[in-house]
């Protein structure tokens, strides 16, 4: 039999797009079944979220890794290559190993296609078995899992976790989740399990409290943030970033610096402190505090608030729903106030455009082009039209906008690529090749 290439490998999965994102885990427990059950040997953390999941992830996993683990991680999207979203201690699967698994997938979901009850399982679907079959075959001491949407009914929640989190609750995927911060809680409190612990975020009291009476339900104990633990907010690092102590069952754990900068940035390191700690007394294992200082200061998470140059200024943050503008929008009025900002900004049709737009418009000094890219779900420019005024100039070809910008911009001002990560990671990786 011929092997496939990795870009016919790559090609079949994205195949299973088209099926969409369906809520329900009756087609990745089939598959799972055909493979001999991974979820059920490898131990994993679960982290859901609004937002922060990713680099609450990252944190973790840098904090694991100076304990000498081995750490598996599922996150989405990816920035730079489609390898990343399966990860062993920050290294994404090799092409051979997606070759191996797609091989091994392919007769497996072509019979269950001819199943009704389990036909057309998703892209997503049989990247979350296929990164459990890889971290069992890899034997890893831990996979730190990320939701893909919601939570109760993601595929990934088939895992069988040792600890929860759940970083924040905004308003996104509303046509799924529901229209409330409430019925979104519901649905992120999915992943709490009998007796697991979970962590939470900074989570607005209505929210938490649909968390906290899953939780009492499930007899799983909470770890609150602000409440069991707690931050305090110091000041920027002097280099870039954030500088923070840390107070939870550890002690205090002062001026912790973080490599990413924004103040959200501090609650999902926070998160992550806490669900080390966890893991730590969970396994018996010796808390160190450099542990955390070390594994935090090698956390790199791209495209979030990213500076990729400093002369000029440039910043890439993929700021994709309205809860995350909201956050970006007040980053840029704490740590740029007085300086011109020079905003290049794109998002998918399925976004609240006009909401993130009018958000972003309350930051002062700030100059928008809005636009669009190449992508199935990109916006139409033809619908933005009503968004053109003295701040917000419509380019049609996203190229030309940053050139505009550059050419435009004086020493002292910023420029900020932001919206959707597919945008945020085609800029990217173009002026990563100037």
């Amino acid at each position: 039999m011929m092997t496939l290439t990795i870009e016919e490998a790559i090609e079949w999965i994205h195949s299973r797009l088209p099926f969409g994102s369906r809520p329900g885990l009756d087609r990745v427990e089939a598959l799972l079944t055909r493979v001999g059950n991974p979820e059920e040997k490898v131990p994993t953390i679960h982290i859901a979220g609004t937002n922060g999941k990713g680099s609450t992830v990252t944190y973790l996993r840098c904090m694991l890794e100076e304990l000498g683990l081995k750490v598996g991680t599922f996150t989405s999207p990816y920035i730079e290559h489609f390898n990343e979203r399966i990860a062993i201690n920050g290294q994404g699967i090799p092409d051979h190993q997606i070759i191996k698994y797609v091989e091994k997938y392919q007769p497996l979901i072509k019979e269950m296609d001819q199943d009704a009850s389990v036909s057309g399982i998703t892209e997503f679907e049989t990247l979350t078995v296929m990164a459990l079959d890889y971290f069992l075959d890899k034997q890893v001491d831990i996979a730190i899992v990320e939701v893909g949407l919601g939570g109760l009914l993601d595929s990934t929640n088939i895992v069988k976790p040792i600890l929860t989190a759940i970083t924040t609750i905004g308003k996104d995927h509303t046509e799924i989740l529901g229209d409330t911060l409430e019925k979104i809680a519901f649905q992120k409190a999915g992943i709490i399990k009998e007796n697991i612990p979970v962590v939470t975020g900074n989570i607005e009291e209505n929210a938490l409290a649909v968390i906290e009476a899953e939780a009492h339900k499930r007899h799983s104990r909470i770890y609150r943030y602000n409440q069991d633990y707690k931050v305090d907010y110091l000041h920027p690092d002097k280099s870039w970033g954030e500088t923070f102590h840390f107070y939870g069952d550890a002690g205090k754990l002062p001026n912790i610096k973080i490599p990413l900068l924004g103040r959200h940035q501090i609650e999902n390191a926070a998160v992550a402190i806490q669900l080390f700690y966890l893991y730590c007394q969970l396994r018996q294992i010796n808390f160190r505090d450099r542990d955390v200082y070390q594994g935090l200061a090698k956390a790199q998470w791209p495209a979030r608030m990213e500076k990729i140059s400093d002369e000029p200024l440039i910043i890439l943050d993929g700021a994709h729903n309205d809860h995350a503008v909201r956050r970006l929008a007040d980053n840029l009025k704490k740590e740029f106030s007085g300086r011109e900002i020079h905003i290049l900004f794109s998002a998918l049709s399925t976004k609240n455009v006009d909401q993130m737009i009018s958000i972003l418009k309350q930051v002062p000094n700030i100059h928008l082009y809005l636009t669009t890219f190449e992508y199935p779900k990109a916006i139409d420019l033809t619908k933005m039209e009503h968004l053109e005024d003295h701040k917000t100039e419509i380019v049609s070809l996203w190229q030309f906008g940053l050139g505009e910008i550059l050419e435009k911009m004086s020493s002292d001002d910023v420029m900020l690529v932001t919206g959707s990560l597919y945008f945020v990671s085609q800029v990217r990786e173009l002026l990563l090749n100037l």
